[in-house]
C-alpha cells in the first residue's frame, strides 16, 4: 500500500505495559511482581519462596520457556500479568540453545562475540512470544532481573560504578530498548561522617529498611520510563499502578 498523508495514525497510550524491573538482592522484586493483577509466573529460578502464585513448573530450557509462551498464546486462561523470574537466570537458557544450534561447546567458540550476536536471535523470538502475549492476549509483561556494579566509560566524565541489569551488554540493551518503564529497586540509603577523633571521620552508611522503586536514570543505576512518573516510588504495586496513567 502506498504511503499517503491518510495513513497516519494518533498514538494510543497502551493499557498492558512492558516492565523490566532490576534491584539488589532480597529487596522484594519478586513479591513486588506477584501483586500485579492476575499474574503467572515462568520461573527460571527457584525465587517464589513462600509466595502461592500460579506458575509453570521450573524451566530448564530455552525450548520449556517458549513452550510456556505459547501455552498462554494458545489457550484460554484467566491471567492478565506474565512475569518472568528472572531474565538473568534465562540467559544461560538462551546459551544453551545458541550452543546446541551451532554445534559449540561454549558460547565464547564463536570467537570475537559472535556468539552473543547468535543469542540476540534466540533473545528475540522470546520478545516476538511476550509482544504477542501483549498484542493480542492483552497481557501485561513483567521482567525481573538482578542487578550488578560495573564501571560506567563516560565520555564527559571520569569513570564510575553503576547498577546494571546482570545480562550480557547486548542482550541487557535489547531488553531495556523493548521495556516501556525499566525500574530500580533498592533500599534507601543515607550516609553521616561522624567525627572519630583526632580531626577524622568516616563515612557511616545508615538504612531505615526502607524499599524503592526508581523510574528515571541516575549515574548510580539504569532505568526509564516513558510515562512520567515521579522519580522515586515505595516498592509496591499499589504504589507503581496508583502512579501510571490510567491505570
Amino acid at each position: 500500500m502506498a504511503i499517503s498523508l491518510a495513513s497516519l495514525k494518533t498514538s494510543v497510550m497502551p493499557s498492558s505495559w512492558r516492565i523490566l524491573v532490576h534491584g539488589v538482592a532480597g529487596v522484594g522484586k519478586t513479591t513486588f511482581a506477584a501483586g500485579a493483577s492476575a499474574p503467572v509466573f515462568i520461573c527460571t529460578e527457584d525465587g517464589l519462596g513462600t509466595l502461592k502464585v500460579p506458575h509453570f513448573p521450573l524451566a530448564h530450557t530455552f525450548d520449556e520457556v517458549m513452550e510456556a509462551l505459547a501455552a498462554l498464546y494458545s489457550e484460554d486462561h484467566p491471567y492478565k500479568t506474565l512475569v518472568i523470574d528472572s531474565v538473568d537466570w534465562l540467559e544461560p537458557l538462551v546459551w544453551a540453545r545458541a550452543c546446541k544450534d551451532n554445534s559449540w561447546s561454549s558460547i565464547e567458540d564463536a570467537g570475537y562475540g559472535k556468539g552473543y550476536v547468535a543469542a540476540l536471535d534466540l533473545w528475540r523470538q522470546y520478545i516476538e512470544g511476550l509482544n504477542a502475549l501483549r498484542d493480542d492476549k492483552g497481557m501485561m509483561i513483567v521482567q525481573i532481573a538482578h542487578t550488578d556494579i560495573k564501571r560506567f566509560d563516560s565520555p564527559e566524565h571520569e569513570p564510575y560504578d553503576r547498577y546494571v541489569i546482570k545480562l550480557h551488554a547486548r542482550a541487557a540493551a535489547l531488553l531495556q530498548e523493548h521495556s516501556d518503564v525499566v525500574l530500580f529497586a533498592n533500599y534507601r540509603v543515607s550516609t553521616i561522617k561522624p567525627d572519630v577523633g583526632f580531626n577524622k571521620k568516616v563515612t557511616r552508611a545508615l538504612g531505615s529498611g526502607e524499599r524503592v522503586l526508581y523510574t528515571a536514570e541516575r549515574p548510580a543505576f539504569l532505568a526509564k520510563n516513558r510515562f512520567g512518573l515521579p522519580d522515586s516510588l515505595a516498592l509496591s504495586w499499589e504504589a507503581f499502578a496508583a502512579a501510571m496513567p490510567h491505570a
